[in-house]
Protein backbone atom coordinates (compact mmCIF):
# COMPACT_ATOMS: atom_id res chain seq x y z
CA UNK A 1 0.00 0.00 0.00
CA UNK A 2 2.90 2.06 0.97
CA UNK A 3 4.51 1.66 -2.61
CA UNK A 4 1.46 2.15 -4.26
CA UNK A 5 1.13 5.65 -3.12
CA UNK A 6 4.76 7.32 -2.78
CA UNK A 7 5.84 4.88 -5.58
CA UNK A 8 5.56 7.99 -8.21
CA UNK A 9 7.18 10.56 -5.96
CA UNK A 10 10.56 9.94 -7.61
CA UNK A 11 8.91 11.04 -11.34
CA UNK A 12 6.51 13.65 -10.25
CA UNK A 13 9.82 15.69 -8.05
CA UNK A 14 11.47 15.05 -11.12
CA UNK A 15 9.33 16.25 -13.55
CA UNK A 16 8.59 19.66 -11.11
CA UNK A 17 12.41 20.21 -11.24
CA UNK A 18 12.47 19.77 -14.98
CA UNK A 19 9.62 21.54 -15.46
CA UNK A 20 7.50 18.79 -17.86
CA UNK A 21 4.20 16.57 -16.87
CA UNK A 22 4.75 13.55 -14.91
CA UNK A 23 3.43 11.70 -17.36
CA UNK A 24 6.15 12.30 -20.14
CA UNK A 25 8.69 11.35 -16.86
CA UNK A 26 6.69 7.78 -16.22
CA UNK A 27 6.81 7.09 -20.07
CA UNK A 28 10.51 8.07 -20.61
CA UNK A 29 11.18 5.40 -17.79
CA UNK A 30 9.00 2.61 -19.34
CA UNK A 31 10.92 3.57 -22.88
CA UNK A 32 14.22 3.27 -21.26
CA UNK A 33 13.94 0.10 -19.35
CA UNK A 34 12.04 -1.89 -22.55
CA UNK A 35 15.47 -0.14 -24.79
CA UNK A 36 17.93 -1.63 -22.25
CA UNK A 37 16.77 -5.10 -22.62
CA UNK A 38 16.41 -5.48 -26.03
CA UNK A 39 19.60 -4.24 -26.43
CA UNK A 40 21.36 -6.40 -23.66
CA UNK A 41 19.67 -8.75 -25.51
CA UNK A 42 20.81 -7.85 -29.14
CA UNK A 43 24.23 -7.41 -27.87
CA UNK A 44 24.36 -11.00 -26.21
CA UNK A 45 23.54 -12.66 -28.99
CA UNK A 46 25.97 -10.39 -31.29
CA UNK A 47 28.74 -11.62 -28.65
CA UNK A 48 27.98 -14.76 -29.17
CA UNK A 49 28.03 -14.92 -32.91
CA UNK A 50 31.29 -13.19 -32.83
CA UNK A 51 32.76 -16.07 -30.32
CA UNK A 52 31.43 -18.77 -32.19
CA UNK A 53 32.72 -17.60 -35.46
CA UNK A 54 36.16 -16.61 -33.42
CA UNK A 55 36.41 -20.08 -32.27
CA UNK A 56 35.54 -21.60 -35.69
CA UNK A 57 38.09 -19.49 -37.55
CA UNK A 58 41.24 -19.92 -34.71
CA UNK A 59 41.02 -23.61 -33.91
CA UNK A 60 43.74 -25.30 -34.33
CA UNK A 61 44.12 -26.99 -37.55
CA UNK A 62 46.33 -30.40 -38.25
CA UNK A 63 49.03 -30.51 -40.04
CA UNK A 64 49.18 -32.14 -43.60
CA UNK A 65 52.08 -34.18 -41.88
CA UNK A 66 48.99 -35.91 -38.94
CA UNK A 67 47.30 -37.84 -41.42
Amino acid sequence: MFFEQNGFEVCSKLADILGIRTKNVRLFFIYASFTTIIGGFLIYLILGFWIKLKDMIYTKRSSVFDL
